[in-house]
């Protein structure tokens, strides 16, 4: 640190230099895709494990002298009358008779199917913040890999369980401690150029929307939930090559004084890009924080008003992204048809979604693309309340371009939230506000129950939650010229940047 100024290289222009095109990033990007995919199959595969399966009474198939076929083509109410029937119900016949739901002998306890999501969405909320944590304090490869593989464990051991309670207490901890996609979103974030974020971290949604259609197609093709789980969780063992395949995040390395790793890292990078960086690499300039210990580093960060007002409205955002893009998926009920093909459809959404926030927010930085999606997705969702029902057709246009703006807000807020907070304490203040967040998810399924009143009431609610989120944007200052801070003086510091790195980095 007692260089001159001068003389001083800053890790912004070096990466600038390698050129996210070259085949160092795209490498490391190709498997971090893969990562990406594993990741999601795995996230998601509860809906498709857990799936809705139609059954009947066997006592009463004599009774109605109706074929079992037949039988299942019931309405649901028909189901429920015989669930609500004073009669018990000696043995259930199951559509899918190697179904989870026939397995586990769930008929009438529809409470116990939905509960392996919420146990998995519980775990997930709660340990968002510890692996957060532990990627900020060990490193966001190190602790991608240990997620990843934990997850590999967790779901081939749930495919061998026989008791109902043991498999909901497992899917608990593999959402809180077994899922590696917040260390891999930071990964991808901290291992690029300032000018480059944007793109890089929205290019990231390709492995979500493959993930996402991979996993239906699999169910599709693998029907037994037991086998279907094994192929699912089975490729995640992959995570153990990321060691080899995947540098460490450089600005990460950089706060632990690792610089010579960096260096050589660098080094390596410029000769697979057949480049020749010039500049003493000896010289890279990097700020420690004045505390070492990690949970001072924290106290700190809420010490400071600047830091602490971009947290509350973090807040706001990821409540906001949670309840409303979680709440039109589940209130999709226009999407008729094959469920495999809806959900592969809904998850390639995610596609058009990344690529305008991609060119907004390369063209327009952060806040006024931001802004701009909640506002037009508060229009979208007030204009479908009011589209006359006659009009099926234009009524499913404008829900899907509220999906595609709520899918922009979302893309969005991931990336602003990361670039608000130091390196020090992003992934940890990042995944708190993530963890905080899901309780947007959790009042988004309770949402239904009001179209009982007015079915364009969930709608509106979701465009004038929308409406607040903008409003509140006003409050945070733009990032999006501005190197990624690493202390918590710097990200103060951003509030009185107009462009270029933040003062005195």
């Amino acid at each position: 640190m007692g260089d001159n100024l001068l003389d001083k290289i800053y890790l912004d222009d070096v990466l600038a230099k390698l050129s996210v095109l070259g085949p160092y990033h795209a490498v490391s990007f190709a498997w971090l895709t893969l990562a990406l995919l594993f990741e999601t199959m795995c996230y998601s595969s509860f809906m498709f494990i857990a799936e809705e399966v139609r059954y009947s009474c066997a006592d009463n198939t004599s009774a109605y002298n109706i074929s079992q076929s037949t039988k299942f083509s019931y309405e649901q109410n028909t189901t429920t009358a015989w669930c609500n029937s004073p009669m018990p119900c000696s043995q259930w016949i199951y559509e899918d008779p190697n179904s989870f739901v026939a397995e586990f002998q769930l008929a009438c306890q529809e409470w116990k199917r939905t509960l392996v999501g919420t146990a998995h969405a519980a775990g997930y909320m709660l340990g968002i913040f510890f692996v957060g944590s532990l990627s900020d304090r060990f490193g966001r490869r190190n602790i991608a890999i240990v997620t990843g593989l934990t997850a590999a464990v967790f779901g081939l051991t749930k495919s061998f369980v026989s008791y109902y309670w043991i498999y909901i207490a497992i899917e608990f901890f593999e959402g809180a401690i077994a899922d590696p996609y917040s260390p891999l979103y930071m990964l991808i974030l901290e291992m690029v150029a300032t000018g480059s974020r944007a793109t890089f971290t929205s290019m990231s949604n390709a492995g979500l929307v493959l993930g996402g259609m991979s996993l239906a197609l699999i169910k599709w093709l693998v029907p037994y939930w037991r086998t279907y789980t094994r192929v699912i969780y089975a490729p995640m063992v992959f995570y153990i090559f990321l060691i080899i395949l995947v540098d460490e995040s450089p600005r990460w390395l950089l706060t632990k004084g690792k610089k010579n790793t960096v260096v050589m890292n660098i080094e390596n990078a410029a000769k697979l890009n057949k480049i020749e960086i010039k500049e003493n690499l000896s010289t890279l300039s990097y700020e420690k924080e004045t505390s070492s210990n990690f949970m001072a580093v924290i106290a700190k960060t809420f010490k400071s008003k600047s830091l602490l007002k971009r947290f509350f409205v973090c807040i706001i955002w990821w409540n906001t992204c949670t309840f409303v893009d979680h709440g039109l998926l589940i209130n999709s009920v226009l999407l008729k048809g094959n469920r495999y093909v809806n959900y592969g459809v809904i998850s390639f959404v995610r596609l058009p979604s990344a690529l305008v926030s991609a060119i907004l927010l390369n063209n327009y930085k952060r806040k006024g693309p931001l802004m701009l999606s909640f506002v037009a997705c508060t229009v979208l969702c007030i204009s479908h309340s009011f589209i006359n029902q006659n009009q099926a057709w234009f009524g499913i246009a404008i829900y899907m371009a509220s999906k595609l703006t709520s899918g922009m807000f979302f893309n969005i807020t991931y990336i602003f939230t990361s670039e608000l907070f130091p390196t020090y304490t992003r992934n940890s203040m990042h995944a708190l506000c993530a963890c905080l967040g899901r309780i947007g998810n959790i009042i988004a399924t309770q949402m239904p129950l009001l179209a009982a009143y007015w079915s364009g009431l969930p709608v509106v609610i979701y465009g004038a939650t929308s409406l607040v989120a903008a409003l509140v944007t006003t409050l945070v200052p733009d990032t999006a010229d501005v190197s990624l801070p690493d202390t918590v003086r710097q990200a103060e510091a951003i509030d009185s940047c107009k462009k270029g790195r933040t003062a005195s980095f």
